[in-house]
């Protein structure tokens, strides 16, 4: 034995490569709806760091997106109350922007009414028009004189 150092055989780390996303990806966790976004953003995947910047600063094609849509299926349900399956059997399309959940709304369609009560019971009718809920009434009488 020689008291000359050897040569280290050992594996050397490999630097860290940054973890890339697929554009669908970045999409869903961004939660807009990816054939509205940008041909840039659709063409290049997209880095950790990069997204958490988009999360952090969102650009301004960001910020209309998720204010105006067109929004996923996920967020149309979540927008309107409802599961995923309810906007299937509803014949909801898969995306709808703000606009169109809104009317959606303000119409307020049977199967929208029914899907609501299924997904979160009293949210589907009117107030007053739930199981186990008191009817609205039009007046108020004042029954102060019959308990005289």
């Amino acid at each position: 034995m020689t008291d000359e150092p050897r040569e280290d055989r050992r594996q050397q780390p490999k630097p860290k490569k940054e973890q890339l996303l697929s554009p669908a990806t970045a999409a869903q966790k961004l939660n807009v709806f990816l054939p509205a976004t940008p041909d840039e953003f659709q063409a290049t995947p997209v880095s950790r760091t990069a997204l958490q910047e988009l999360l952090d600063n969102p650009p301004e094609w960001l910020a209309t997106l998720r204010h105006e849509g067109p929004h996923p299926r996920g967020e149309v349900s979540r927008r309107l109350g409802v599961s995923n399956s309810a906007l299937a059997r509803g014949g909801v399309s898969d995306s709808m922007t703000t606009d169109e959940i809104r009317a959606l709304l303000d119409e307020r369609p049977e199967w929208l009414v029914a899907e609501r009560e299924k997904h979160a019971p009293g949210t589907g009718r009117p107030p007053g028009t739930a199981i186990g809920e008191r009817p609205v009434r039009a007046e108020v009488a004042d029954d102060d004189d019959a308990d005289d």
